[in-house]
């Protein structure tokens, strides 16, 4: 069999394999989708990504399907039931702050229509395609993430920083950052301008 050229970042695990290959980098325009992403980066910082992957499932357990208009609503009770779930991670900033983003998201959503609307103004509503050889080239932070990190924040967001913030644009496909070589760049790419036909 024909050996898959991949980014190098996923290679040898097959959770990783198959986030890499079917969700990685896909533009996210679906507010729902969005916010799932935003919770499980900021759930991320300081920690590896394979870390938050594979508590995805009691994540979503747990934080009803990351339904933020329920997150929102989360009593003192609900917040301490999640502190002692085993299945996430129980840090009590991340988790208080899940409640606070989730109440900042709908009133960014009553602002611009949607969330989606906002946050894909930031690279004028159309994928980024960068060019990587390889992976460890790729941007931790770029001035565009310094701004969605900046303008979040003044919103009232938590764990929202720049590094975070790109990370969010990678997963969500507002930067095309599979390496050039990887059989995902072109389809990627393809996808995109398909989607803005």
């Amino acid at each position: 069999m024909e050996k898959i050229n991949r980014c190098g970042w996923c290679e040898g695990d097959s959770l990783y394999e198959a986030y890499h290959d079917n969700e990685w980098g896909v533009p996210v325009y679906d507010d729902a989708t969005i916010f799932e992403f935003l919770i499980l980066e900021t759930f991320q910082a300081g920690l590896s990504w394979i870390t938050v992957l594979k508590k995805r499932e009691n994540f979503r357990k747990a934080l009803d399907d990351f339904d933020y208009k329920k997150i929102a609503k989360y009593s003192e009770d609900k917040i301490q039931e999640l502190l002692k779930n085993p299945g996430i991670i129980r840090n009590k900033l991340k988790v208080r702050a899940t409640v606070t983003n989730a109440q900042a998201f709908m009133e960014v959503q009553k602002e611009h229509d949607s969330f989606s609307k906002y946050i894909w103004s930031f690279v004028d509503g159309e994928p980024v395609h960068n060019r990587i050889k390889n992976y460890k080239e790729a941007a931790a932070t770029t001035s565009i993430s310094d701004k969605l990190s900046k303008d979040l924040k003044k919103k009232g967001f938590k764990f929202v920083g720049s590094t975070v913030m790109y990370a969010h644009m990678q997963a969500t496909g507002m930067v095309n950052d599979h390496e050039v070589s990887c059989f995902r760049h072109a389809e990627i790419k393809n996808i995109s301008k398909e989607e803005n036909r």
